[in-house]
Formats: structure tokens, sequence, C-alpha cells
């Protein structure tokens, strides 16, 4: 099957878990045997066609429309700032990406394709033009909604555009049981969505791959000294992913153990509000931060020599990070309340427990769940082996890419 897949990002442009995981799929689809093209975005440093890893991937250089844009855009779109430059941008994108299939692959290559595979709101428009103009089937991933993403603070335009593209697809997949129930909530249509939860790479992801000296290179480089403990938050740096309220669970955890310190790593809107933060609970020594995105090797390295990775998320449709640390072996303390496709990834009871989950509004029980750990140091070992066995038996790439490959074969074949 010739499949072509829309997404905002994609390597070497990762801005968070969409990225990596529409590459892992690319690149188990095409070991399935499908033929993939990739259909990003451009920076404008980044070529616009090229092959990466057997995947043809064609990023149109994007042109800057933001000083006439804002004439044809909504008040809402204007009032909100820099958000409307960003819109813009994605505007152009969705076009660029339509025209180069319908005006130059198509008719000037010959190319065809048997299924759209469009990722979140961000490609959404140019899926729905495709399917209008081509009448190719559309398969759409919701990996998360605006109102979700943004606490209900979002924009009314982009929540209508991933109802309007739902609506408009032949099938949704969607990350996991508790995202479908709220989609289904909000008013998409139940009939349509599939779960699939995401994977990742168990080769890649590899406690085996990494080196002692590595593993004490990085702990050393964050000021983690020989006999501490070290936590890690890996992620981006806002509100929904309750990195503020970790921090505020530090002095209850130092308070018991004092050789601790966390390792927070990301980039976002917080980053500022952490540092004086951080300043003000009297902690600043006990947390290292490194404001960026962290390319994936590297991140591997990180998570080895971590000894607990806590993410609590106030809004997490699955949480790729919480199995990225898992693989490698790693206890995880993961939010637990509304939705968190965590939930479904962390066992938190019995023979095969992996980590805890906890209340992300509350610095004290985010505490406890760390606390269970450190006073416990078996229980960072056993739980750290179930993660991983939890993940080589539910959470491979590969079974991402079977399923996902019969739900666009069903589809072809019903549009056939």
């Amino acid at each position: 099957m010739k499949i072509a897949v829309f997404t905002w990002e994609f390597p070497p442009m990762i801005v968070g878990g969409l990225g990596t995981f529409t590459y892992e799929l690319s690149i188990g689809l095409r070991r399935l045997g499908h033929d993939v093209t990739v259909f990003t975005m451009n920076d404008g440093k980044l070529k616009t066609r090229e092959a990466i890893d057997g995947i043809e991937v064609h990023r149109p250089k994007l042109i800057d429309f933001s000083e006439t844009i804002p004439e044809f855009e909504s008040e809402e779109i204007r009032r909100s700032g820099t958000a409307a430059k960003f819109f813009s941008r994605v505007l152009v994108y969705n076009l660029l990406v339509s025209t180069k299939i319908v005006n130059d692959l198509i008719p000037n290559e010959g190319r065809s394709f048997d299924l759209l595979s469009v990722h979140d709101w961000l490609s959404a428009m140019a899926g729905i033009t495709l399917k209008k103009a081509t009448g190719i089937p559309m398969v759409f991933h919701i990996h998360s909604t605006e109102r979700g993403r943004s606490l209900g603070r979002g924009s009314s335009i982009i929540y209508d555009l991933e109802k309007k593209a739902a609506n408009f697809a032949d099938r949704v997949i969607t990350v996991s049981y508790v995202m479908r129930d709220e989609l289904i909530a909000c008013g998409f249509p139940q009939d349509k969505i599939d779960v699939v939860w995401n994977g990742v790479d168990t080769s890649k992801y590899s406690p085996g791959r990494v080196k002692m000296e590595e593993i004490q290179g990085i702990r050393s480089h964050y000021g983690v000294s020989d006999g501490d403990w070290m936590l890690l938050f890996l992620g981006r740096l806002t509100a929904v992913k309750g990195v503020d309220r970790l921090l505020m669970a530090m002095p209850h955890i130092l308070q018991r153990f004092p050789n601790t310190k966390l390792v927070v790593i990301g980039k976002g809107d917080l980053q500022d509000e952490l540092l004086c933060l951080s300043e003000n609970l009297g902690i600043r020594d006990k947390v290292a931060f490194d404001f960026r995105m962290m390319p994936e090797d590297e991140r591997i390295r990180v998570y080895a020599a971590s000894d607990i990775a806590i993410f609590p998320s106030i809004y997490e449709p699955f949480g790729i990070v919480a199995l990225e640390a898992m693989a490698m072996e790693k206890p995880v303390v993961v939010g637990a309340r509304g939705v968190s496709g965590m939930r479904e990834i962390v066992i938190n009871y019995g023979d095969r427990q992996c980590g805890y989950h906890i209340n992300p509004y509350d610095p004290v029980d985010i505490a406890w769940g760390v606390n269970n750990l450190l006073g416990d140091p078996g229980k960072i070992s056993l739980y750290g082996k179930n993660a991983r066995a939890r993940v080589l038996e539910s959470f491979t790439m590969d079974m991402v890419s079977r399923r996902t490959s019969e739900l666009y074969d069903s589809v072809a074949a019903q549009k056939r």
C-alpha cells in the first residue's frame, strides 16, 4: 500500500513525542512492505526532498505570510499574539503540501496514494483538502485535543478543526482508551474511533546499550554525587506536564532523602518560572535544569543514568516518555487523574508493579510515590525490571505498526 503521512514534526525537527512517533511508525510500516512518503514542515534549513532510512520525505519551504495573513484571520487568532504567527505557518504548511501532491506529484510524476495518514490538527487541513480533491481515504490520528492541551483555555478554531477532520475521516485512531472516552464525551464520532497504543523501539531503548562510564559521565555532568539518587523529569515545560508541582514536592522528598537531585530536561514557557520557584523553595542546588530538546541518543543515556523517572502530568493522553523510561528499566511515578494514558501503561499493584500512580495536583502525593521507592532500593530494581517486561509485552513499535497496518488495510479495502 502507498501511504502519505502528514506530520508537523519529523526528524531532525523534533518538538515532542509526535515527531518521534511518526518516524518510528513510518519505519515500521516500511518494514511491513508499505511504500511510505512523509510530508512535513521545513524551517528553511532542511532539504525540501530527501530519503531518510528508506522513507521519502518532502518538506516544502515555508514562506512567511505573517504580515498579510492576519487580514484574513478571525478575531480570536488576531488576539492571540505570537500564536497568530504560528497559525499562519501551519496554514502555509498545509497549503504547500496539498498543492505539492495535487499539482506536482500526481500529474507530473505519476504518483498515487492509497491512504492519507494525518496526524493531529496541525495537518488536518491538508487531509481534508486532499481527500476532497482526490478521493483518497483518510485516517485521522488524534494524539491529544486542543481542549485538553490548554486545560480548557485553547482555541475554539483548532477545536472545531479537530472535530471536522474526525467527521471527514474514514477512521480515527487515538492513543489510549481514556483518550477515546474523552473524544466521545466531546461529541467525536464514536463508531469511527479505534485505539492503538503508542510504542518504542526496544532495541534502541535498551539498558544494555549504555556503558557504565557514560552513565557516570552524565551523573557527574548534572552534579549527582556518588551515592546520591537521581530523579528525572523529561518533557515540555508547560502547565499540563505538572513539572512545577514536582518542584514543590522536592522539599518533602529532601526532608527524608537529602542525598537526592532532580534533573529537569526540556523547553517550554515555564522555564523562568521554574528557576524562580526552585529559588523560592530553597532547593536551587538540588535541581539541575537543562533547557533544550535533547537528541534521542543522548536521551537514552540520560534515562540509563537516572534512578527514578517522574511524569506528574495533569493531562496526558498517552505519555511516551514514561514508556521510554520503562524500556530502560526505570520505575516511574506518573500522574493518574483525569485524562491519563499513563494509567493504562503503568501497573501500580501486584507482582507486575512497575511504578506508582499519584495525584499530579498534590505535591505531597508526588513525594509519597517517590519516597516509597527511595525508602526501599530493592523496589527500584524490581519495578524497573517489571517496567521493561511490561513494554516488551504490550508496547513495542512492531506491535503498533502491525495494528496500524491492519486498520489502514481495512480502510483502503473498503475504498476499493
